[in-house]
């Protein structure tokens, strides 16, 4: 009696077995509860990725609610497998995404301020960022093309490596003196 189980590995999750899958692999309750923006930044993010909705591995989607204490930002970052688009609920965020290595050497920033039921685009791999330039919270939902669409906040991995990037490296690459560098890496290591 030779049976060979084979498990379907797709995105970086297993398949589940269809003959085992439930309503509940299609369902996340309590979207609506605000995520806790006293900390860092005065931001919070909740995913709704495959790791929290099995029914979304193998559909390319998933979904984020990103909740902004006034004057909270969601720092500079990129998603390398994904395109994002928000719309705000809530609040005015002011957003934008940055080209770079253009033909003529620049960098270009494509930013707004938007109100609520605005929509922006950022496109994938673009560093991007969204701030409340609201005196009350806001609220927005963000729709990525990619089940797994991974984040790269781009100070956290400059500045928060372990071990540490040579400081010669980055006062180089970001023409500060190296103190600076190494005031900046304490700090990031100090709040990971």
């Amino acid at each position: 009696n030779n049976i060979h189980l084979f498990a379907v590995f797709v995105n970086g999750m297993f398949c589940k077995n269809p003959m085992q899958v439930t309503p509940e692999d299609f369902f996340l309750p309590r979207l609506n509860v605000p995520g806790n923006t006293d900390k860092g930044l005065g931001f919070n993010v909740t995913q709704v990725t495959a790791t929290q909705l099995p029914g979304l591995n193998t559909l390319g989607i998933s979904l984020v609610r990103i909740d902004y204490a006034p004057y909270g930002l969601n720092p500079p970052h990129t998603h390398p497998r994904a395109t994002e688009v928000l719309t705000v609920l809530e609040g005015t965020l002011y957003v934008g995404f940055v080209t770079s290595n253009q033909a003529n050497g620049g960098n270009k920033l494509f930013a707004k301020v938007l109100n609520k039921g605005d929509v922006f685009v950022f496109p994938q791999g673009l560093i991007h960022f969204q701030f409340n330039v609201g005196k009350t919270p806001a609220l927005a939902f963000a729709g990525l093309s990619s089940q797994n669409p991974g984040v790269v906040i781009i100070a956290n991995a400059v500045f928060g490596a372990e071990p540490p990037i040579y400081v010669d490296v980055l006062s180089k690459a970001f023409q500060w003196y190296g103190n600076v560098v190494k005031n900046l890496q304490v700090g990031f290591v100090m709040s990971s």
